[in-house]
């Protein structure tokens, strides 16, 4: 099949293109929000400039990545109405009101406070432009509940039925409350959360090694390390109650997952594949590592299993995913990213307990810094894994088991789609050389310690003279 003749697999390939493109930008302001929070509240408690110093530059990167956010995820909604027309008519009810909320109740949030957070800090009182700071970071999270809600809904429909090709909702909070919701909500909130400290630890990391302002980042290391020791082990254990519900809820993902062909029986122990070949055609792979009776302790911490792990071979061709390889590899991306930051963080944790993160020692600390640098891009990486593994894995199915992707697609022309897919790659390669751009060039001005504080006492007071009244001067016509 030729894929550029196919309009199914034309608008696959230009959702995948906009969906991973946007999700670069959402991932770091929806964390970072949060970091704004923290600062500031630190810089309201102690007056210590040093933090208000620190929220005016983060939140430079945060509008940065707030602008091309909703530039490339407009375009990613709209398309459901374009390319996924059928979809949207036979689930627009539930799906097409999550989004609309998504874009009332949290965006407009966000963006409404966005100015007073950036421009309000001579103009409001310190108390109102806090509670913009965390209105914007509600907003930003909210926005993450909300699309999260509509997609773990796409992988566990509930709260109503098909009926004649269109699902038609009997209980909304149950559809709100399916059961992917909890678990992919929380995963993915700690996912942009961790990413966000980790990006700002390793731009922190490169202005201290190059030795600029190193007392000024060496406290934002610290702020982020100390939220880290909770993050990363938590992330990896709601990481693992995912891949569990992941079991229980959809066994044809799972397969594809450990690229397992053959079932595992309960009450027997299964080996667990740590790296493989998978060989789709041939139903089998050819090349693997195992580790013995790995695979039931890490689905439920016992060798053997209480409920068998099915084989892809369980199911017909159509009725199972398709890119196993792809699968298989993007979820030991993620797992391994998981790991490699958390093992970081235990690293830093250790050198800060025998004092090697004082301004003074930190920057001989070479390869600590190096690793947060090496670092800093690898949560996208993860996070981008994770989404096709949740994505890829659940076709071929649009809605699971409710809706076929094949069925979701619109009758277009498939020459039109292509022509597209041409332009949005164009249009992000522009938009993403430009966010590199105005982003190394906030990083290399680094941040302004001259700035004066706000509402200082040396500040030149108010006039309270009443002003005197000046007589309009302008012809009558032109003062109507």
């Amino acid at each position: 099949m030729n894929i550029f003749s196919d309009t199914v697999t034309l608008s696959r390939m230009q959702f995948a293109l906009t969906a991973i493109f946007h999700m670069l930008w959402p991932v770091l302001s929806t964390g970072m929000a949060i970091y704004l929070v923290v600062v500031e509240g630190l810089w309201l408690k102690t007056r210590n400039p040093n933090y208000y110093y620190h929220a005016r530059f983060w939140s430079k990167l945060y509008v940065l990545n707030f602008g091309i956010g909703v530039a490339s995820g407009l375009p990613m909604e709209f398309q459901f109405g374009t390319n996924w027309a059928p979809f949207s008519e036979a689930v627009g009810d539930f799906f097409g009101s999550i989004l609309g909320f998504e874009g009332a109740m949290a965006f407009m949030l966000e963006a409404g406070f966005l100015g007073i957070m950036l421009f309000g800090w001579e103009r409001v009182h310190p108390a109102v432009h806090y509670l913009a700071t965390i209105m914007v970071a509600f907003g930003a999270n909210l926005s993450t509940f909300w699309i999260l809600v509509a997609n773990s809904w796409m992988q566990s429909p509930s709260g109503g039925e098909m009926v004649n090709g269109k699902f038609v909702v009997s209980d909304y909070f149950e559809a709100i409350l399916n059961p992917f919701m909890a678990k992919s909500v929380s995963h993915m909130f700690l996912a942009t959360l961790e990413t966000s400290l980790f990006v700002i630890g390793g731009i922190s990391a490169w202005y201290i090694i190059n030795q600029r302002h190193q007392a000024f980042f060496a406290r934002s290391l610290k702020i982020v390390l100390a939220v880290a020791i909770a993050v990363t082990p938590l992330q990896i254990y709601v990481g693992h109650l995912s891949a569990e519900q992941v079991y229980r809820y959809q066994p044809t993902k799972l397969a594809a997952m450990e690229a397992k062909w053959e079932t595992s029986p309960a009450g027997q122990p299964a080996d667990w594949s740590l790296l493989a070949l998978p060989n789709e055609k041939q139903e089998f792979n050819p090349w693997e590592i195992t580790i013995p009776n790995g695979l039931g302790y890490i689905l439920e911490f016992k060798a053997n299993l209480s409920e068998p792990v099915q084989g892809l071979k369980e199911w017909p061709v159509n009725e199972r995913p398709r890119m196993v390889g792809l699968i298989y590899y993007s979820f030991r991306v993620m797992s391994g990213i998981g790991f490699f930051l958390a093992g970081l963080m235990v690293w830093s944790l250790l050198q800060w307990l025998i004092g090697n993160l004082s301004p003074e020692k930190i920057s001989q600390r070479k390869w600590l810094l190096r690793t947060w640098i090496f670092a800093a891009p690898l949560g996208y990486i993860a996070v981008e894994s994770g989404w096709i593994v949740r994505c890829v894995g659940r076709q071929p199915w649009a809605v699971y088991k409710q809706v076929r992707t094949v069925d979701a697609a619109s009758n277009l022309p498939a020459s039109n789609v292509l022509t597209s897919l041409i332009c949005f790659a164009v249009i992000y390669s522009t938009l993403l050389v430009a966010a590199l751009y105005f982003g190394s060039r906030i990083i290399r001005r680094g941040p302004k310690l001259d700035l004066p504080l706000p509402h200082s006492e040396d500040k030149v007071a108010m006039s309270t003279e009443q002003a005197n009244f000046v007589k309009d001067q302008r012809p009558v016509e032109a003062q109507q």
